[in-house]
């Protein structure tokens, strides 16, 4: 791959900011009591020696003074991700509370929590509530989408027990969104899946493309996920096609613009008429560069990023460097560039680069004209960029008039001839 080896000016001014980033802590590493299909995280445990240790409460308490005294802003947030972080307790995340109050001096600390909802109960709502944590559901829609790839270690299917999860959740008013892969089985459903987020009462959502390299071991259960360059790989079964993704997007998309701006809220949505108005999109697969959400693992490690969790990519331990110095380190920071400078020039040259941006690197699995590696969803990201630009345009002159863009409904009516 033919580096470039570019720093713009904003790169520079960005740098020169105070310093404020996310982390990705992951307390119990890639342990779960699921077992799906599509999981690129369960694989991790090799890389630790085949079990997981769990975060010990001194380098809990380690991490959170670092992580908080490294953000030079009013407002941290603590992310907590697996594997499954429920595993670890609802007395874990009580003492992971009383210790960020006692290093927030001053500052206000928030907290997400990402969970496969199989293991929630009456004493974790209560716990959310209370300390105000936002709960991210994984959850892929109806039940034969859903479980089609998230069964548990016994093969057994979750959805069920999901339900129940999003049901006390609601009772307890606990604050929640939902995270969905977009597989195989959503292709030609976005719509349908769509009314399903809403009939369960989620009004923020999230839809994440699944787009593997696998290959077979006879002494794993399970298909290995792998890089697209490992000898005998082949694409996921579970894989959403490019332009069947595009079509999915675009579905939801006319759903959405119909009836439910300003009501629901999907993130590739938000994020591209962010990019329309020339702010920062919120997700990091649209932004320029990369590089700005950290992934601690439960030993210390860092990482630049949840998807490249590998050796070449580790950039220190919190227990012999400081986090500070970590996200400063120039390894960070070219990781950061090369989302930019490894692009395909047709990409740099795409009407639509502002917006997408190349999207995630870890879907570059494709050939560029110039050799450079492509995004493999090129065609169906164009195919929603395409689509939804009219609509785009409007919310962005809305929103420079002072109105809201939920004023776009009408003017969208009109045009699809409502």
């Amino acid at each position: 791959m033919n580096k470039r080896r570019i720093a713009t000016f904003a790169d520079a001014q960005k740098e020169m900011r105070p310093v404020a980033f996310s982390t990705m802590l992951k307390p119990a590493g890639s342990t779960c009591n699921l077992d799906c299909s599509y999981c690129y995280y369960l694989d991790k445990a090799v890389q630790y020696g085949g079990r997981q240790a769990t975060m010990s409460d001194e380098l809990l308490e380690e991490y959170i003074r670092q992580y908080i005294t490294a953000n030079a802003v009013d407002v941290v947030t603590f992310c907590w991700h697996g594997g499954e972080p429920l595993l670890l307790g609802v007395d874990f995340y009580r003492k992971a509370v009383a210790l960020q109050q006692k290093y927030a001096a001053g500052k206000r600390i928030d907290n997400t929590l990402q969970t496969n909802a199989t293991l929630i109960n009456e004493e974790w709502c209560e716990f959310f509530k209370e300390s105000g944590f936002l709960v991210g559901v994984s959850l892929d829609g109806p039940q034969d989408v859903h479980d089609a790839f998230r069964l548990d270690k016994g093969g057994r299917p979750t959805w069920e027990r999901v339900m129940k999860s999003v049901e006390m959740l609601r009772r307890y008013g606990v604050e929640f969104n939902t995270l969905s892969v977009v597989n195989s089985r959503c292709e030609g459903r976005g719509a349908e899946i769509y009314r399903f987020f809403k009939s369960i009462g989620s009004r923020y959502m999230q839809f994440l493309p699944a787009v593997e390299h696998v290959v077979d071991r006879p002494e794993l259960h399970r298909p290995l996920i792998v890089s697209p360059t490992t000898e005998g790989a082949r694409p996921a079964e579970w894989n959403v096609g490019a332009r069947a993704y595009g079509e999915f997007l675009n579905d939801i998309f006319d759903e959405w613009v119909l009836a439910d701006v300003g009501r629901y809220f999907v993130q590739m949505f938000d994020a591209t008429l962010a990019q329309y108005c020339g702010v920062q999109p919120g997700v990091c697969s649209m932004g320029e560069t990369c590089g700005d959400c950290l992934v601690v693992e439960h030993n210390g490690d860092v990482y630049n990023c949840d998807h490249f969790v590998y050796p070449d990519y580790l950039l220190g331990n919190i227990k012999e460097q400081s986090l500070a110095e970590i996200y400063a380190s120039p390894k960070r920071f070219r990781f950061g560039l090369d989302k930019r400078n490894t692009l395909p020039r047709e990409c740099l040259g795409c009407e639509f680069y502002f917006a997408c941006r190349g999207e995630c690197p870890k879907h570059r699995f494709d050939k560029g004209s110039d050799g450079e590696p492509k995004n493999t969803l090129c065609e169906g990201l164009k195919l929603y960029f395409r689509h939804t630009k009219p609509y785009m345009e409007q919310m962005k002159a809305l929103l420079e008039r002072g109105q809201s863009p939920a004023f776009v409904m009408p003017w969208a009516r009109a045009r699809m001839g409502f």
